[in-house]
């Protein structure tokens, strides 16, 4: 494995006073919250994500999963294959925002039906 994906979550220290502020830093850009959204209901790879998530680069779609493995809300399962076979998943901690999702997922239908 990646010494990459064994790099601890943030301590304390790291984060925001505010519990909002943390929250937002840890899913507070476009993509992540996409990523979320399309784990809630299985895993995923890392092509799907690229063609689910219209105009997300390489780069920032690899960025965004590297940070959210970091913060403790993905997982990365690498089925050592051959071809590479590379899941992505909500961790215990990630299926935690779940009630985030649901929430903007209503308010953006409320909004859309105005």
């Amino acid at each position: 494995m990646n010494a990459y994906y064994n790099k601890p979550m943030k301590n304390k220290s790291e984060l925001p006073t505010c519990p909002v502020a943390t929250t937002v830093s840890l899913i507070g850009s476009k993509w992540k919250i996409l990523i979320i959204r399309n784990l809630r209901t299985r895993p995923w790879r890392f092509n799907e994500f690229q063609r689910s998530l219209e105009g997300v680069s390489q780069k920032v779609l690899t960025s965004s999963l590297r940070e959210m493995i970091d913060d403790g809300l993905v997982i990365r399962n690498d089925y050592k294959t051959n071809p590479p076979h590379v899941e992505y998943s909500l961790s215990e901690l990630g299926k935690e925002l779940m009630p985030i999702i649901d929430s903007m997922e209503v308010f953006g239908n409320y909004y859309k039906s105005l």
